[in-house]
């Protein structure tokens, strides 16, 4: 199977690269802009680099796109600017990426390769607030950033592409991934800057009481999920959460990272204004819909997750684990 994945550099990308190489039949291609504003790099795949077909390009450039496109049995978007603080401060290079950027895949797509499957990993933070609910699908939701404004219009395309132009789309929209290759950086995911702070025996520092609920999911049952979803028609044409059954504080996520990890400190910190007015509060989200359609449900613990993400970074010998 041909296999391209846009944005393979990053963290869910070399991840899903990763995954989709364990099957010796599959030829997989990266496409990848390597931008430093998004801390995406080639190190990220440097055990992996001779057995993938790496091409340097942003999903901006079209040529580009009609280029790689074709030829391809299944395409995972997972080129994005990730970051909700950057997304306020750039709203139009967030636009560019995260919703012309989707639109010019799409177009791609059905001008050149029809008969793909296009798998796009989304975000649970499409919904905003939720009001002490326990949001599904039917949840509409109010965004409080640009960045998810723009995956939730994104979503939006691939249905309109799927319904009107008959392409073969998925959207999974994942919660808070942690994992191995993630991003040591606040702006791109609180729960791998936690692992970074504790893997570099760092203060971890929580705002306020730390007792808002969050859902998490161990980007290897992310991946594991992506691959099989391109496989699958069940699939096809539709948006699904694909969550833990889990819901823990970030209190409790904290203290259990530094616990497994062995490694860091806990802190208490007054909230900054910029981040308390994109706090999402409590988050309660079910994945029932996609257990009920295709069965899947997560392999990993939080415990279970730590556990492997620090067996990783002990095998790789290096003391921090920003990519």
């Amino acid at each position: 199977m041909n296999i391209l994945i846009v944005g393979g550099a990053g963290f869910v990308g070399s991840n899903l690269v990763r995954r989709c190489l364990e099957d010796p039949a599959n030829k997989v291609s990266v496409f990848d802009s390597l931008d430093p504003r998004f801390k995406s790099t080639a190190e990220n795949l440097r055990e992996v680099w001779n057995r993938i077909r790496f091409v340097h390009g942003t999903i901006e450039d079209e040529r580009a796109l009609s280029e790689i496109v074709p030829g391809q049995h299944v395409i995972y978007n997972c080129a994005a600017q990730a970051s909700h603080t950057f997304s306020i401060q750039y709203p139009m290079v967030d636009a560019e990426i995260n919703c012309l950027g989707n639109l010019k895949l799409l177009e791609a797509v059905r001008t050149f390769n029809k008969d793909a499957v296009l798998v796009y990993p989304s975000s649970t933070t499409v919904l905003g607030k939720i009001n002490g609910e326990c949001a599904d699908e039917s949840y509409m939701g109010k965004p409080l950033d640009i960045y998810s404004a723009n995956k939730k219009a994104a979503e939006h395309y691939y249905y309109i592409y799927n319904q009107y132009h008959d392409l073969k789309t998925v959207v999974l929209r994942f919660p808070n991934l942690y994992g191995p290759y993630g991003k040591g950086y606040p702006d791109f995911g609180f729960v791998n800057y936690f692992i970074h702070l504790s893997w570099m025996d760092r203060d971890i520092e929580i705002f306020g009481s730390g007792e808002q609920k969050r859902n998490l999911l161990y980007v290897g049952d992310a991946v594991n999920l992506l691959y099989h979803a391109a496989q699958d028609e069940r699939l096809y044409g539709d948006t699904f959460f694909a969550v833990h059954d889990e819901h823990r504080s970030v209190l409790e996520i904290a203290r259990t990272i530094v616990a497994i990890l062995g490694r860091g400190n806990i802190l208490h910190t007054a909230w900054p204004e910029e981040r308390l007015r994109i706090e999402v509060e409590n988050v309660r989200i079910s994945g029932l819909r996609l257990q009920r359609t295709i069965g899947w449900r997560p392999a990993y613990s939080l415990e279970d997750g730590l556990r492997k993400t620090k067996e990783i970074l002990e095998k790789s010998g290096v003391r921090k684990c920003e990519s």
